[in-house]
């Protein structure tokens, strides 16, 4: 019988010719009906959109949508008017058969595509309703709706979640765009002619028929220092990412984007450590239990480190992952995890991931990665996400422990070189630092090194690759070089009072967080059609996080330390102490062998590499690397993945 209502509506929306008083559907085929239930519905998705009329935006709207349709297999939507054309695809989690976008609100004013979830939409919908306001489903989306009626911009302010969301207004023409507090949803938009353009990913907005794509050679200067590209900035040329905590008003042809969330610090020096520890198991705990809401089963990564086993200890019964290298136990993390696995109860997965297969997928990771990534932590991701999307359309991680906790290793320098800094004067130790760079990889040369200027001229994030001056030796346009320093000035000049271990949590919540970690765990879970979500990255846990007294932080014991001692509760002390190691990958062992050495000096002479690089100089780091002499690993893997990725999406262009 509803089959063959489905069937007769289907037919009558075919004769209306995909029309209605909404806007128009494309897809008439992915229509759903509504049930009256009470369910909660989160999903994750692609949004895409541009305002203005073109030729065959039809067309235009469709090809932008399908291009990511790897972020939401499962449903697609469209709304266009004579101002607007909006596109959706949606990766169903929870309330299976409702929840289709576009989305309105009462009086079909509003029009809503959304990508995320908003954990207090429940909370939000009643004090909504008290308001007067009429809702025609149960989703989260229709929250953004009604709160965006009931308080404009203010409504960021009260969500609790992951979030990119777009808001057009038929009647004035405006479109509204917001994105996360911490960036844990993509945004990306640029202005074409007279259309804005805006998606979730690049490679949307790339198939826009009048996008003229071209090479932004100031993100190529900031990449090379930084290893991936800092926002707002991205390779193509006038394409922008929204930075989080910021939205976006585009009204009468003009862009303006304002901040409305910063990560701000504000430590509690009277908090001992009973109190720190248990405030952040409480919040912990129930942000957890917030994320692991679905109609779908969900998993979870784990890895021997303590933030996604801590994650984890509420996974017992349900499925983790795990892959690892076949190169010892410095890049296999199999075996810890196993070994936890087993005490916490948990259905363990695993991969080990070959060298062939590891290169083999560089070239697709980089697809889509959007820009180049040199983390090769983010082909590992790739695989640990297609490994768990064959079990599970969800999983949580541990991403934005370190930065909101204190737990990178490097944290650990303004206690380190405390005394040798009071020593010695700043002119002495930079003639040291001067002569111990000539010097080869020998023991006590990084230490001379790191420890001689102060945080904010030494620091700029987990990533430094090439200074100034070993950029102006690699490329053939010395040109475009700048400082790196002279980017992350803005950011130190707002914290300039705080404690050093405080700043450099705040440069790295700012900029490592936004450009490399989050960006690769959206692009590589997207890419397998697997929903990602972070525990961690909860505005409720930044606000125990940011209270924390720095020693409690980071001091002689550990780092992450009143974050580790919450975990202890619920975790072996191994686990609960390991030293943070990261995501190991080979990637050092891998160009000391013949085989992948000959792939990367081939390419390093390529016309790619002649195009923007000195091809003698940058083989002269690979053939030291080669040759055991010094480890330029990094610094290789960097250059080699920009040329790769070039070759993507810009060796065919003119």
């Amino acid at each position: 019988f509803l089959g063959g209502m489905y069937h007769s509506c289907i037919k009558a929306v075919k004769r209306l010719q995909g029309h209605t008083r909404c806007g128009r559907i494309f897809n008439y085929d992915s229509i759903m009906f509504c049930h009256s239930g009470k369910r909660e519905r989160y999903d994750m998705c692609g949004i895409c959109g541009f305002t203005g009329q073109i030729i065959d935006r039809d067309e235009t709207i469709k090809n932008m949508t399908e291009v990511i349709t790897h972020r939401g297999p499962d449903d697609n939507g469209f709304y266009l008017d004579g101002g607007i054309s909006m596109g959706f695809r949606r990766l169903s989690i929870i309330d299976l058969g409702t929840g289709h976008q576009p989305i309105y609100n009462e009086d079909q004013t509003l029009v809503l595509t959304f990508n995320g979830e908003i954990y207090n939409y429940r909370e939000l919908r009643e004090e909504l309703l008290a308001q007067g306001h009429v809702f025609s489903t149960e989703t989260d989306s229709e929250v953004l709706l009604h709160g965006f009626e009931q308080w404009g911009e203010k409504l960021l302010d009260r969500l609790r979640g992951m979030f990119g969301f777009a808001i057009y207004n038929k009647k004035d023409k405006s479109l509204f765009i917001a994105r996360d507090f911490f960036g844990i949803k993509p945004m990306h938009y640029t202005q074409v002619g007279d259309s804005f353009v805006y998606a979730s990913e690049i490679k949307s907005i790339l198939q826009f028929p009048g996008f003229e794509k071209k090479f932004n050679y100031r993100a190529l200067d900031n990449y090379l220092s930084f290893q991936y590209v800092v926002p707002p900035e991205t390779f193509f040329e006038g394409v922008y990412c929204l930075l989080p905590g910021h939205y976006l008003w585009y009204k009468d042809g003009k862009v303006t984007t304002t901040r409305y969330f910063e990560p701000q610090f504000h430590p509690d020096e009277s908090m001992t450590e009973e109190e720190a520890v248990d405030k952040i198991e409480q919040v912990f705990e129930n942000s957890v239990n917030a994320h692991k809401i679905s109609d779908v089963e969900v998993g979870c990564f784990l890895s021997s480190g303590v933030d996604s086993s801590y994650v984890s200890t509420y996974f017992a019964d349900q499925k983790t992952f795990t892959v690892g290298f076949d190169f010892g136990e410095r890049y296999n993390e199999i075996s810890w995890a196993k070994r936890l696995s087993e005490k916490i109860g948990v259905d363990h997965r695993t991969k080990l991931i070959t060298s062939e297969e590891f290169w083999e997928s560089i070239e697709k990771v980089q697809y889509h990665m959007d820009q180049p990534l040199a983390d090769p932590s983010c082909i590992a991701l790739y695989f640990v996400s297609k490994l768990a999307s064959e079990s599970v359309k969800v999983v949580l991680s541990g991403e934005g422990a370190d930065e909101l906790f204190g737990g990178y290793t490097v944290y650990n320098e303004p206690r380190v070189f405390k005394w040798y800094q009071r020593l010695l004067p700043y002119r002495l130790r930079m003639a040291l630092y001067r002569f111990a760079k000539k010097l080869p990889d020998i023991k006590g040369r990084g230490f001379i090194m790191r420890g001689a200027r102060p945080i904010e001229e030494k620091f700029i994030g987990n990533a430094f690759m090439y200074d100034a001056d070993d950029k102006k030796r690699i490329l053939k346009d010395p040109s475009i070089v700048t400082k790196p320093q002279d980017l992350c000035k803005k950011y130190y000049d707002r914290v300039k009072d705080y404690d050093e271990v405080t700043k450099m949590q705040y440069l790295d919540i700012n900029l490592w967080m936004v450009g490399d970690i989050l960006l690769k765990a959206d692009r590589m879970s997207m890419a397998n059609s697997l929903e990602l979500r972070v525990p961690f990255l909860d505005k409720e846990v930044f606000k125990v996080a940011s209270s924390l007294p720095a020693k409690l932080r980071v001091n002689r014991k550990n780092t992450k330390y009143a974050m580790r001692q919450a975990a202890m509760r619920h975790l072996p002390p191994e686990t609960a102490q390991k030293e943070k190691l990261g995501f190991p990958v080979p990637t050092r062992v891998w160009l000391r062998d013949e085989r992948y050495y000959n792939i990367v000096k081939e390419m390093f002479h390529s016309d790619t590499a002649k195009k923007f690089f000195n091809p003698d100089v940058i083989t002269g780091f690979l053939d030291e690397h080669y040759s055991g002499k010094e480890d330029n690993s990094r610094k290789v893997w960097t250059i080699y993945i920009f040329l790769v990725w070039y070759d993507i999406y810009f060796k065919d262009e003119a």
